[in-house]
């Protein structure tokens, strides 16, 4: 039986063993050095040449001596090896002489040098083979210090990367949450804005009367500004007939309350208040009273205030359509040309819609008066006229300024062309957009106004209260020379005036032989007598007929007819 080997075993002819390390259960591990790392062959004293010597063997005769170590030149028996681990025993095997290397795994070792494997460890041989034991006992014995750890801290610049990524996401998340409350704060503002603008768009239709359904004739001349409170600048304008005679007066309403302009015609039989408390017509006062006191006397009946006054001679009329440049009018009937020599000639103005005016025809059909016709008819179409020629006209006032100074009018005080031009344009300006009209004046047979039929015009669009002159006053008298004495006319006026009577000038005829004193009032037929009594007549003269424009008492001046009889 073998033994073990002990530590003095490993300094012989034995394998050489190295510690390498630990293993996992703290041992030591050893591994086998290889034969050339062995730099110094042990001595043995017995064995220098190969056979000992056997002081007790017989006759010479050699014997083979036993190797402790193994070093044997000789065959012997096999002796089986001790395995440490219980693997089993392995004989020795003698190749060539050599005993075979100890393996203590059970591999037998070939000769010369082994190949080194580096992960192959080995236990010493004389320890004893590993002892399983349960996992949990073996690291309850192991005492753990705190050398034997290394703690890992995560680098500041990774932590400050990592907060700054937070910051970003968080401004980032914020700043789209911002922009979203910004886009619907705008929504909001959007829809509330589109409200108030409707809102203030039905409102303003409603305030206006313009609302369709909602509101009546009578409703629509009810506005939240009483009709006297409102603003307006008047112009009274005279077109004068420089070739028949006569005027024709219009006055040019700018509303600039309600945004609204308006042409308001005045008749020529408009009874006027006189300076010395008489009694006169329109037509009478631009002749006799010039532009100034006219103004005033139709302020005292209309209760307006004019600002100034536009004297428009038709060659300026004519003048002005042509610097515009035309206008359209639907015309209402066939006016002949006033240079025809002939009458088969073609009329100068067709009667239809949207007719084309140059400056001649214009004045024509704005002057036109057919025969049998009333003053009115030739006014209103004076009012086409005018409204044609501010929807044509500039609606800048720079503009509209150098076109009046362009005609060369003469511009009496306190109008200046500046201030025509500009209250051209702003008319021009609403007749433009439709907020533009034209209205006649209701004027009774004897040139008064009656409340309730001037209150639309006089009222509404001019503002002011109808103011007729008394009838109470002097007895109106309409005179017309037909003796064929032209001076006849202001000899009558004189005995008329100092009687206490108003006198009218009505004009003159064709000569007539005898004298006429008509009156239309049975009231008013002593008065008719007084007249023709005052002027030299025969109280035959007087009789009951038509009076003409708004006088009491008319007068035609015949061949009979003495002024210094009277």
């Amino acid at each position: 039986m073998n033994d073990r080997y002990d530590a003095g075993a490993a300094g012989h002819g034995a394998d050489q063993y190295e510690l390498v390390g630990y293993d996992e259960y703290g041992r030591p591990v050893y591994r086998q050095v290889p034969p050339q790392q062995q730099t110094q062959q042990p001595y043995d004293g017995y064995a220098q040449q190969g056979y000992g010597y056997d002081p007790y063997a017989t006759g010479g005769q050699q014997a083979q001596q036993y190797d402790p170590y193994g070093a044997d030149t000789g065959q012997q028996p096999q002796t089986p090896s001790y395995d440490p681990y219980g693997t089993g025993t392995h004989p020795q095997q003698h190749t060539g002489g050599h005993a075979a290397q100890y393996d203590p795994y059970g591999r037998t070792a070939t000769s010369g040098q082994q190949p080194r494997v580096a992960e192959q460890t080995a236990y010493i041989p004389h320890q004893a083979g590993p002892v399983e034991e349960p996992v949990t006992q073996e690291r309850g014995d192991r005492d753990y210090r705190t050398e034997q750890f290394a703690f890992v801290e995560e680098p500041d610049q990774d932590s400050e990367d990592v907060i700054d990524w937070l910051k970003f996401t968080e401004n980032r998340t914020e700043r789209r949450e911002e922009a979203k409350r910004r886009a619907r704060a705008r929504v909001v503002a959007l829809v509330v804005v589109l409200a108030l603008a409707a809102a203030g768009g039905v409102g303003y239709l409603w305030y206006a009367g313009k609302l369709p359904g909602l509101t009546s004739s009578d409703d629509k001349k009810d506005t939240a500004t009483p009709a006297g409170a409102q603003k307006r600048d008047v112009i009274v304008v005279h077109l004068h007939n420089t070739k028949k005679g006569g005027t024709s007066t219009a006055l040019l309403v700018d509303n600039t309350t309600t945004k609204q302009g308006t042409t308001v015609l005045l008749p020529n039989a408009l009874a006027l208040s006189g300076d010395d408390g008489s009694t006169t017509t329109l037509a009478k006062s631009v002749d006799d009273d010039g532009s100034s006191g006219t103004r005033d006397e139709i302020d005292t009946v209309l209760g307006t205030e004019i600002q100034g006054t536009w004297r428009l001679d038709t060659p300026y009329l004519q003048n002005l359509v042509d610097l515009i440049g035309n206008i359209e009018v639907d015309t209402n009937a066939n006016v002949p040309d006033p240079e025809a020599k002939s009458k088969g000639t073609a009329p100068l103005v067709r009667k239809g819609k949207g007719q084309t005016l140059s400056g001649k025809s214009a004045v024509a059909y704005a002057t036109y008066q057919a025969s049998g016709e009333a003053q009115n008819a030739q006014l209103e179409r004076f009012g086409q006229v005018m409204q044609a020629v501010l929807r044509k006209l500039t609606s800048d006032a720079q503009g509209a300024t150098t076109t009046v100074q362009t005609l060369g009018m003469i511009i009496e005080p306190p109008l200046t062309d500046k201030d025509l031009g500009a209250f051209l344009a702003k008319l021009a300006d609403l007749a433009k957009g439709g907020d533009y009209k034209t209205a006649l004046l209701p004027v009774q047979t004897d040139g008064t106004l009656s409340a309730q039929a001037s209150a639309s015009v006089v009222k509404d669009v001019l503002g002011g209260t109808a103011k007729s002159p008394d009838k109470d006053a002097a007895i109106r008298v309409s005179v017309r020379n037909a003796s064929g004495v032209k001076d006849n006319t202001g000899k009558a006026r004189v005995v008329l005036l100092n009687g206490g009577f108003s006198f009218q000038d009505g004009g003159s005829g064709s000569t007539e032989a005898t004298s006429e004193v008509v009156y239309a009032d049975a009231a008013d037929k002593d008065d008719a007598t007084e007249v023709a009594k005052t002027l030299g007549l025969p109280a035959g003269a007087v009789s009951k007929g038509d009076v003409s424009g708004n006088a009491d008492v008319s007068v035609v001046l015949g061949q009979d007819y003495a002024p210094s009889s009277s």
